[in-house]
């Protein structure tokens, strides 16, 4: 059973995550923090999965014309590779004996990574391409181990969205998609992962029930994003994305 505590911070997670997919991307990651408080990690992980497909599919329905499925297509073969690495991870690494999953710190050590290159991008200009052969590799395999093992992708590619020049419009339908095939593209591979570890499961009879509940939650936040977007101007969402990306990479270091 959630205390009153768990079930506010719950709340606030499943609201951040319907927001983040209309409105700021990267508030995405404050709700899997969140998530990770409310529960067990690796519970958490698939608790939240579920709310993410949820909003991505109003995401979807909304931003799909602006995609850019050239940007896209370019990083999926590395987002796969990513995805095996991550849940072959999922079934080797445990806990350790704090119940601290390890791979946050790996996990917010990449997204450091990716907003230094971006910076440095911005400082030489056309010097350093974002969408290289050797950046595509490093981002589509990152943001793929990332979303298998926490859900936490999004200031990945957003920095990377963010480094290419994409209009928050385009920016936003590209990484509608993007979350959407990878996050249905998960749902049997967590299946499987609480198949082979069953002392360890991604999906439990908690998890599912608040995920019901907390669904009026994420709905309010697809709106609240759909309304803020607009309004929001194009150099503030950028900073507002890299900003917040820098802060979620720092606590995940942290925590």
């Amino acid at each position: 059973m959630l205390t009153p505590v768990q079930w506010l911070l719950g709340g606030l997670a499943a609201l951040l995550i319907g927001f983040s997919k209309t409105g700021l991307p990267s508030a995405g990651i404050l709700a899997v923090l969140l998530m990770a408080l409310v529960f067990q990690n690796r519970v958490a992980v698939g608790t939240t999965v579920l709310l993410l497909i949820v909003a991505d599919l109003f995401a979807v329905g909304w931003y799909r014309r602006y995609t850019r499925w050239d940007k896209l297509w370019q990083l999926m073969p590395w987002v796969i590779l990513g995805m095996l690495a991550g849940v072959i991870t999922l079934l080797v690494v445990g806990e350790d004996a704090q119940g601290k999953d390890q791979l946050n710190a790996w996990i917010g050590g990449l997204v450091l990574a990716m907003l230094g290159m971006h910076l440095v991008r911005l400082r030489l200009g056309a010097q350093v391409r974002a969408a290289s052969l050797p950046g595509l590799i490093a981002t589509g395999s990152a943001a793929g181990f990332a979303t298998a093992v926490s859900n936490a992708a999004g200031p990945i590619m957003s920095i990377y969205m963010t480094s290419l020049g994409l209009p928050k419009y385009e920016l936003m339908g590209t990484t509608a998609w993007y979350f959407l095939l990878f996050n249905l593209t998960k749902l049997p591979l967590y299946l499987l992962v609480t198949a082979l570890t069953p002392q360890r499961p991604l999906f439990t009879a908690d998890g599912l029930l608040f995920d019901l509940i907390a669904l009026p939650a994420v709905l309010a936040g697809v709106w609240l994003g759909r309304w803020a977007l607009p309004r929001l101007p194009q150099r503030l969402f950028d900073a507002l994305v890299l900003g917040l990306s820098a802060v979620a990479a720092l606590v995940l270091i942290l925590g």
